[in-house]
């Protein structure tokens, strides 16, 4: 994880799934040390991620503390709905690569002692590329890592509902859309799907007309939507709800459990 001990220091902070409320002690002692946060920039649609890191900076770091935020324009990745699985690896790897490339040449022209920032939405450890990014970039670079956790998509989402994601003794399965009808399986307990932009628990419903849905969108965040029940029940409006938010805000962050068989 550390590709070095002296000089440029990165930190990778987790900082929740939408709301400043989710923003750990431990965060804010690692934001009040960073010079500069870098932040990618992937057009209008995340303008408001950006604001909201923004707000959050405002928000916890002391008025003396100096830093800045550093815009990096992400590399385009293609769709991905209809690749196959391994063009959908091969892409992800590339689109990694060319990350790294900018990444390590804009951390390269700061000053060698420089504490860069970077704020990662929800926890890093869960379906999040910046820790992969910073170690590519650590192989190139004298610089020391370190990474704080947030409140993940998926604690979020049980809290708001007000669950427990496990039944007594059963397993938790965390996993993709892209992946979910490929891994779910009567009796292997709940599943916790995140990057599913189209709703694939949809076709699990002939295989398991039993199964409920727990369903959750900028979960902390003023515009939270929540919605539960049978699966065969309430995909429809979950479908149609998620094409509205999508279209009102420009973006969507939404995640749900599936449990019973």
């Amino acid at each position: 994880m550390t590709g070095g001990v002296s000089g440029r220091r990165i930190h990778v902070i987790g900082i929740g799934a939408g709301s400043p409320e989710f923003i750990t002690q431990q965060a804010v002692a690692a934001m009040n040390e960073v010079d500069v946060f870098l932040v990618a920039d992937k057009g209008d649609t995340t303008s408001d991620m950006v604001a909201l890191r923004r707000s959050i900076c405002e928000r916890f770091i002391a008025h003396d503390h100096a830093y800045r935020f550093l815009t990096v324009t992400d590399p385009e990745r293609g769709p991905d709905a209809g690749r196959d699985g391994r063009q959908y690896t091969d892409a992800v790897a590339d689109w990694h690569a060319r990350r790294t490339d900018i990444y390590a040449k804009t951390i390269a022209a700061l000053r060698e002692d420089a504490v860069i920032g970077f704020l990662v939405w929800g926890d890093p450890a869960f379906y999040d590329s910046t820790i992969r990014i910073v170690d590519a970039v650590a192989e190139r670079l004298p610089v020391e890592v370190r990474v704080t956790p947030g409140i993940s998509a998926f604690q979020a989402l049980a809290a708001a509902h007000g669950i427990v994601l496990h039944a007594i003794g059963e397993p938790v399965h965390m996993t993709t859309g892209r992946r979910l009808l490929d891994d779910w399986a009567p009796g292997c307990g709940t599943f916790v799907v995140m990057l599913d932009g189209q709703l694939a628990c949809r076709s699990l419903i002939g295989r398991a007309p039993g199964l409920w849905i727990h369903w959750g969108a900028y979960l902390g965040l003023p515009q939270q939507e929540l919605r539960s029940g049978r699966l065969v029940d309430v995909i429809d409006e979950i479908v149609s709800l998620r094409a509205e938010l999508r279209s009102k805000y420009g973006w969507i962050m939404d995640v749900y459990a599936l449990t019973g068989t």
